[in-house]
């Protein structure tokens, strides 16, 4: 028989922000739900971990001979590796396309996604855990038939801008297209203009599962990208909204959803995200190197799960003058390294440095003498090294770049490790110099 897909992508919105983010709001507005939340504890308590990694599974379906919907053994129609991070409030949602080749535990090279349907939830995290090259998935969220219908229900609609595959692609010719399309046996029935169009739930899900043109795939998962936010955005912007269906929300949750997530767990997500910030949903996909042979690009999936899963960026603390001035120097161990052709330069800085305090380690030249502008490379656990040694060098070196660790010269494995390395630059040699000639 013919598999009908099924959309519910938003779902991971639903589940794990959007849902949780109706709860939240519901719970600010009762003396009981306030309490219940301030007794709540932070995710990173619950978790033990700045942020958790959930595997979200649409189930697809087929229809028997009574035009009856089932998902028996099914297979995952929708794969989304979903990385939640308490430190920053943001939710980086990795798609799998659902043709990608991968190998099954007894040994078998098939899609990826009949793991779940050969063994369950339970295999479908193994094989995609070892696919994605992470050590494995902390929990699952899995959506069975109607989820998104019912959530996009729940809220009263969506907007979302209708677009062909050459405005999700190419952002051109996004003027007076349309897509239709009729699959009777699939009850997929899509009639849209390009442009915003409100939709219930069945409209929305006939949206995102459209994949009946030249981008296919890619672009059904585009299509599910833009359900996905235009629910997050409705369900956050609108609080009243979300407050009046915020039962409905909840309903849908519990008939359509099954997850290991717990009660208190979900609490504690939705205390955490409700501030999420307006770029915090950050979505991608992994994609093909061969589509017709379900190869992905081994690069750039490297790339994205190193960035969304393995380790997403968090923004750099802004430097504290009393935390930099409060750091010992003697706890500090710096190498100085001359990257200009002033000769002595690196012994006279790194003299200035030692009348400061901080121990010195290696003196000697860079692998460049033409270098502009000092830099400070960090590698040291102590937060601000670089800053306090930039401070110490006075006013010439305000412009010194501090560069973190990923950035540094590989040291060298047989010296004593240093916490920081100045490599002076044109810019502070004189000055440098002049300064620590009058020093006593």
């Amino acid at each position: 028989m013919r598999r009908a897909a099924i959309v519910i992508g938003s779902l991971v919105v639903l589940g794990i922000v959007a849902l949780v983010a109706g709860f939240s709001v519901a719970f600010h507005r009762t003396p009981m739900q306030v309490l219940s939340l301030q007794l709540t504890p932070s995710p990173q308590e619950l978790f033990g971990k700045d942020h958790i990694l959930v595997l979200v599974e649409g189930l697809d379906y087929d229809y028997n001979d009574k035009d009856e919907e089932y998902s028996t053994q099914s297979r995952s129609d929708i794969i989304k590796a979903v990385d939640l991070d308490f430190r920053t409030h943001k939710i980086y949602v990795l798609a799998v396309p659902r043709d990608m080749q991968a190998t099954l535990p007894n040994g078998e090279i098939a899609k990826i996604n009949q793991a779940q349907s050969d063994g369950g939830v339970r295999e479908a995290q193994s094989v995609i855990s070892k696919w994605l090259g992470i050590p494995g998935f902390d929990r699952y969220v899995l959506l069975r038939i109607n989820t998104t219908k019912d959530l996009i229900n729940a809220i009263g609609g969506v907007n979302v801008y209708v677009k062909t595959s050459d405005c999700l692609t190419s952002h051109t010719g996004c003027t007076g297209g349309r897509i239709d399309y009729d699959d009777t046996w699939g009850h997929l029935h899509i009639h849209f203009a390009e442009g915003i169009q409100h939709m219930n739930g069945d409209q929305a899900v006939a949206y995102a599962r459209f994949r009946h043109d030249w981008c296919s795939d890619p672009c059904r998962i585009m299509r599910q990208s833009q359900v996905m936010q235009a629910a997050l955005d409705k369900i956050k912007s609108n609080k009243l909204n979300t407050l009046m269906h915020a039962g409905d929300l909840i309903g849908v949750f519990r008939r359509d959803v099954d997850s290991n997530l717990t009660q208190p767990e979900l609490l504690a997500l939705a205390n955490s995200f409700i501030d999420m910030p307006k770029n915090g949903l950050v979505t991608n996909q992994v994609p093909f190197a061969d589509e017709n042979l379900g190869i992905p690009d081994q690069v750039a999936k490297a790339q994205l799960v190193q960035s969304m899963l393995v380790n997403p960026p968090v923004p750099t603390p802004t430097p504290n003058a009393a935390a930099i001035a409060a750091i010992n120097p003697l706890s500090v161990r710096v190498d100085v390294e001359n990257g200009t052709t002033i000769p002595g330069v690196a012994r006279r800085v790194a003299t200035l440095l030692k009348q400061k305090g901080f121990t010195i380690g290696t003196v000697g030249n860079a692998s460049s003498d033409d270098v502009a502008t000092t830099q400070l490379h960090e590698h040291t656990k102590i937060a601000f090294a670089g800053m306090r040694v930039r401070v110490a060098l006075g006013k010439a070196a305000a412009n010194a770049q501090v560069i973190s660790d990923a950035e540094s010269p590989t040291p060298d494995a047989t010296a004593t490790p240093s916490d920081v390395t100045v490599i002076v630059g044109q810019d502070i040699a004189s000055g440098i110099t002049q300064q620590a000639s009058t020093q006593p």
